[in-house]
């Protein structure tokens, strides 16, 4: 197995996660197609803001940042200085922008690796200033408002003020205003999120345009749902990875293609005679002969103690059905019906399992498909194919 650079990586575990960047490439480019035919009510076509936090959804943000820079990415989205420090020290140059609350003793770093941050409060007014007054250098950031999500940001009452003050401050960067939405597939919330948005940027529109300053505020489900409010840049989420972020009513999307893929070989085959049990509790109980083969992933890699007897794989054409109980670091499954050896590849995810997919996991879990692939990340190696 090799990368796409041609290095092996994967030298001693037979588990990994398999990431398709053709597939990325894809997605990223049908959503800007999507973008061009839908956002023509503005001039210019938004830019692409994509959120690689988490190690890009469990994905890889190191090797999928390239990808999509040059898929026409402008802008990345990360959780944390530390993770956008990641992405400098990896020689990508493109503006970094922290989505989350960063400690004020740590702006210093921000403004050492050019990386963007959000801010909220009088403390992150008062620490750009102090940093300027030493180090002569202007943080750039981003003014987040809370319009309803309850997380962090400027509330209504006090924002109009605070982008007043921001605007007057000649030792801030201010790079751009956004908010981030509760519920899309709630119209009602959303409405009511995106007035309040508009309300409060409205009498600053002429000299936030002047400065240059981008105004963003769609998610992926917000992309596809209300293009119309694209303003400067859009925020790619789950929909780069090929994940629907439709929860409860899904739309008719452009075709995306999944990105991930969970992939192990066999290690060991036997016979699991009739009437006996397998793995811990003996959930499973053979009614006759059974060939079992298993593989070395269990929940320490990600694949939740929770779906054990409810998930199937792809082997060599055929479906398997997983039984017994998962264990932290392998799983069996039922291959009687299918002719295997030791060393064949096992598919969790991927187009070899037409049965199963992250989706389908997240439902039988009660649960959102990324939530699944950030898990997917602790143990398992990445293959990049493409």
């Amino acid at each position: 197995m090799q990368n796409f650079r041609g290095t092996f990586v994967n030298k001693n575990r037979d588990a990994w996660v398999e990431i398709n960047l053709a597939n990325l490439e894809h997605n990223v480019l049908k959503i800007k197609e999507f973008l061009k035919n839908n956002c023509s009510n503005h001039s210019d076509m938004p830019e692409l803001f994509a959120v690689v936090k988490a190690d890009a959804y469990g994905h890889g943000s190191i090797m999928c940042a390239p990808v999509l820079i040059a898929c026409g990415v402008t802008y990345f989205g990360v959780a944390s200085i530390d993770e956008g420090i990641e992405l400098r020290e990896n020689k990508i140059d493109k503006p970094i922008l922290v989505l989350g609350a960063s400690p004020l003793w740590a702006f210093e770093n921000a403004l050492k690796y050019d990386i963007e941050l959000s801010i909220f409060n009088e403390e992150h007014i008062e620490s750009a200033n102090q940093l300027f007054k030493r180090l002569n250098k202007k943080l750039k950031v981003h003014i987040k408002l809370d319009t309803g999500m309850n997380r962090i940001g400027i509330e209504k009452n006090e924002a109009s003020a605070f982008i007043k003050k921001v605007l007057n401050c000649d030792f801030i960067d201010l790079r751009g205003i956004f908010t981030h939405f509760a519920d899309v597939e709630n119209k009602e919330l959303f409405k009511r999120q995106i007035c309040e948005f508009e309300e409060i940027i409205k009498p600053y529109n002429n000299e936030l345009k002047s400065k240059k300053v981008k105004i963003h505020c769609l998610n992926s489900p917000g992309i596809f749902s209300y293009p119309e409010y694209s303003f400067d840049m859009v925020r790619m989420g789950v929909i780069m990875w090929g994940l629907s972020p439709y929860l409860n009513n899904p739309l008719n999307l452009p075709k995306m293609l999944p990105v991930m893929g969970l992939k192990a070989r066999i290690t060991n085959i036997h016979t699991l005679k009739a009437n006996d049990g397998i793995s811990y509790g003996h959930t499973y109980i053979a009614p006759c002969d059974k060939k079992v083969v298993t593989i070395p992933i269990g929940y320490a890699d990600g694949v939740a103690r929770a779906l054990s007897g409810k998930i199937s794989a792809g082997l060599n054409g055929k479906i398997i059905k997983q039984i017994g109980r998962i264990t932290m670091d392998q799983m069996m499954f039922d291959a009687s019906e299918v002719e295997c050896a030791e060393g064949d590849i096992v598919e969790l995810l991927g187009e070899n399992n037409k049965e199963d997919s992250i989706d389908s996991w997240a439902k039988k879990l009660d649960t959102i498909n990324y939530e699944l692939t950030c898990r997917l990340k602790m143990r398992l190696p990445r293959i990049y194919v493409r």
